[in-house]
């Protein structure tokens, strides 16, 4: 807390210069920053004071002049807080912080796998609107009969990425599926990838423009119908690595190239934080990690439970999960990745 009080202090009077706003951009990052650690000193001096509420209340108690049922109300709120200040310490990277761009891709399986990755666009826009973030339609690939077979959204606000980043892998579904006369039982996969963009000056990503292939076409799926009478979405893809960024949000050809090169960006600073882990890993080699992209969750619909394979979190009303009640599953996955041996007994 002192660090971010001295960085609250250093960035404030970095804002006094007459020159601040002379690059807009930058002075919006060091207001977004200064609003963010004054947040953080904000609840830890909330925190500090129920914890000092307790303790009078307590010394009152013994006393005699505050019952037990007073503590213990205290106690049970106070303990709720400083729950939620250790989960929120587990956002401690730099991306963290960063708004998110979330893909899904719908697995083998056909129109039953492209209504699963639907489903899943659904779920997660509905979790980000409840958490108050801001979500911005970014591409979309329709299904042949039902659903999409890919899409991308960016989701803004403060630690969107730090939220969703643990979503990254497989998703399995099992349902009597809807498109089967038999009534069959059926299990889909779709992926899910999520990335910090990045728009901060503070962090530069250097591409070379020989490096890069560009494509442009016309737009399809949800929201397409005012652009997709021009070739105004593209596509470009970085030779090095073959990552792709697409786009059609805008009816610009020009601003949807802006908008895809800032996602690639964003997925080559990525790839970056996964080479680095991946180091970290080999170094802390009794640190048993997911490998990418493989399954980390199930969602059996007639059976009516939904369970993330690390952490171990398991409910048993996946209704509410598609409708967007994922804080249960995102906190437990990220209290497990700082200490991966201490999975969820389950209830």
């Amino acid at each position: 807390m002192d660090n971010r009080a001295r960085e609250v202090e250093d960035l404030t009077s970095q804002t006094l210069d007459p020159t601040f706003w002379n690059d807009p951009k930058r002075a919006e990052a060091i207001q977004r920053k200064i609003g963010l650690n004054k947040k953080w000193l904000d609840e830890y001096a909330s925190l500090a004071r129920e914890v000092d509420d307790l303790e009078g209340l307590y010394e009152f108690q013994k006393e005699g002049l505050a019952d037990e049922a007073e503590v213990e109300a205290q106690y049970a709120k106070t303990a709720q807080i400083l729950a939620d200040a250790e989960f929120r310490s587990t956002l401690n990277q730099k991306e963290d912080s960063m708004n998110a761009v979330l893909n899904i891709n719908a697995g083998a399986g056909g129109t039953e796998a492209c209504d699963w990755s639907a489903m899943l666009l659904r779920m997660y826009k509905m979790w980000a609107e409840k958490a108050g973030f801001k979500v911005i339609e970014l591409f979309e690939q329709d299904g042949d009969e039902a659903g999409i077979k890919s899409a991308s959204i960016e989701i803004r606000g403060d630690y969107a990425y730090g939220w969703l980043k643990g979503e990254n892998g497989v998703h399995r579904l099992v349902r009597i599926s809807p498109f089967n006369a038999q009534g069959k039982r059926q299990t889909s996969f779709s992926s899910v990838f999520v990335y910090p963009l990045i728009e901060d000056d503070e962090i530069e990503v250097k591409i070379s423009p020989d490096d890069l292939k560009w494509d442009v076409f016309r737009a399809s799926g949800a929201g397409g119908q005012h652009v997709n009478r021009t070739e105004s979405a593209v596509r470009v893809t970085h030779i090095p690595t073959g990552i792709v960024a697409e786009c059609q949000q805008d009816r610009s050809q020009h601003r949807n190239r802006e908008i895809a090169m800032t996602l690639l960006k964003s997925r080559l600073y990525e790839l970056e934080l996964r080479k680095r882990q991946a180091e970290k890993d080999k170094i802390e080699a009794g640190k048993s990690k997911i490998e990418w992209g493989s399954q980390i969750r199930s969602y059996v619909l007639d059976d009516r439970w939904v369970k993330d394979l690390r952490s171990g979190h398991k409910v048993h009303n996946p209704d509410a999960v598609l409708d967007g009640d994922l804080d249960g599953f995102l906190k437990a996955y990220l209290m497990w990745e700082r200490n991966p041996t201490a999975v969820e007994v389950e209830d």
